[in-house]
């Protein structure tokens, strides 16, 4: 199915007017919404409001209708901004934790947090005592977030050696940290 082409001005008298006008209507949200760049988008908006309406009815006031289309975008943004704001607020009261009336922080423990430092430590120094070419894979696979085969085209072997690798040093670290991290 072929896309429609674009609406050209004379083909819409409407559109001829906003191209006109198009000025004029992003000063009149810009003062309206409080910000230019808002203004730039809410015009757009209108832009691809009037190019996807129904051409065949006829405008009375083409004005008029403009800035009607361009108020009423703009108050619907506010209202979806103010809804968004609302179910943040609520979000917030309900996921906070407050002590005798002062929000903490949901973090961990303080030894909590220094055993994972620990163990993130004993990680780290265990992923370098790796063979080259398994700790590359490793890093490459499971730090950086590379596929199997993002990570075979990175270290110009085939994926099936990747595998090998991230699999050789999964081991390695398992027997290497496992008996630390049950302690």
């Amino acid at each position: 199915m072929a896309d429609k082409p674009a609406p050209s001005p004379t083909d819409d008298p409407l559109l001829a007017v906003y191209l006109e006008r198009r000025a004029n209507l992003v000063r009149f949200l810009a003062a309206r919404a409080g910000s230019l760049a808002a203004a730039e988008d809410l015009a757009q908006e209108l832009y691809l409001r009037l190019a996807a309406r129904d051409r065949d009815e006829p405008v009375a006031n083409p004005v008029a209708l403009l800035y009607r289309m361009a108020f009423n975008l703009m108050l619907d943004r506010a209202r979806g901004e103010a809804r968004s704001a609302a179910r943040d607020t609520a979000w917030r009261q309900v996921a906070r934790t407050e002590v005798g009336g002062v929000e903490i922080a949901d973090e961990p423990p303080a030894d909590e947090a220094a055993a994972s430092a620990q163990r993130l430590r004993l990680l780290i120094a265990a992923v370098g005592d790796l063979p080259p070419q398994a700790g590359r894979a490793f890093r490459l696979h499971k730090l950086q977030g590379l596929s199997h085969a993002e990570t075979a085209q990175a270290m110009r072997l085939s994926v099936k050696a990747v595998e090998k690798h991230v699999s050789a040093a999964l081991k390695a670290l398992t027997a290497k940290l496992a008996p630390r991290f049950d302690a």
